[in-house]
């Protein structure tokens, strides 16, 4: 277990800009490991976060339960496995910056478009066919295998919909909790996981649950009719950190 106190310094609101998130900041997250990245290697801190979150997910879900689409968990969750596998096994011939960097992208070009369509009522196309949530569902599962980077593909099918905002919410921590149980094998097969990363974990469990409910108890105090721009700006800030991200690492390499 870490002892140090400036790995705490940092975990500790690294695990609180989760718990936003899942609360229903969708995108905060993306801050978390770079965060406690600080302190220890993105790989350690990536392997710390994992078991947290799959705790914010259970607390999400239940905060949550009565609001979730099944038809998009449906065609979008076997899609994130094929996904996940794929990027298990291709880790060592994809770079994650490359990935980082074209996700943010995406997602610059996606929120900004969103956010000038909302300013000037232009309606969403929500009638996307299946094909593009399945390629969606495995880019969500692909880049959250390589790049921990799995909201903005996810995002790009989901968001146009317009669901109410709690069964967005919902139906996105279905989703990622699905996500990271499956990401638990490769993982566990990269020898992650051990006693001093997971006794970590469970000292951080404590302010996940907090943050978690924290984040629950702030959407719930948003307006609905405000919820999806407050979600198109942080998909846009997400997406400029993930370029910023690939760019430095690219540039490093």
């Amino acid at each position: 277990m870490h002892t140090d106190l400036f790995f705490y310094l940092v975990a500790v609101p690294a695990v609180v800009v989760l718990g936003l998130a899942k609360g229903g900041f969708a995108g905060l997250g993306i801050l978390a490991v770079p965060l406690m990245a600080l302190a220890v290697s993105p790989v350690e801190a990536a392997s710390i976060v994992l078991p947290v979150l799959i705790v914010q997910d259970a607390v999400s879900i239940w905060a949550f339960r009565r609001h979730w689409d099944g038809r998009i968990l449906a065609l979008m969750l076997p899609s994130a496995a094929v996904g996940i596998a794929a990027g298990y096994a291709l880790a060592a011939y994809v770079s994650a910056a490359a990935v980082a960097l074209a996700v943010g992208l995406v997602s610059i070009l996606f929120a900004a478009q969103r956010l000038w369509a909302e300013r000037h009522r232009a309606p969403a196309d929500s009638k996307a066919p299946a094909w593009f949530g399945a390629l969606c569902g495995v880019g969500a599962g692909f880049t959250s295998q390589i790049a921990h980077a799995g909201g903005p593909p996810f995002q790009l099918y989901v968001l146009p919909k317009r669901l109410p905002r709690d069964a967005f919410i919902g139906t996105s921590a279905l989703f990622f909790a699905a996500v990271n149980l499956m990401k638990m094998p490769a993982y566990a097969a990269l020898g992650q996981f051990t006693r001093a990363n997971l006794l970590t974990s469970a000292a951080l469990v404590p302010v996940a649950v907090a943050a978690t409910w924290a984040g629950v108890w702030l959407v719930r105090r948003v307006p609905a009719d405000s919820f999806y721009r407050l979600i198109y700006l942080l998909l846009l800030m997400l997406g400029a950190k993930l370029v910023w991200d690939g760019l430095g690492d690219l540039a490093a390499g």
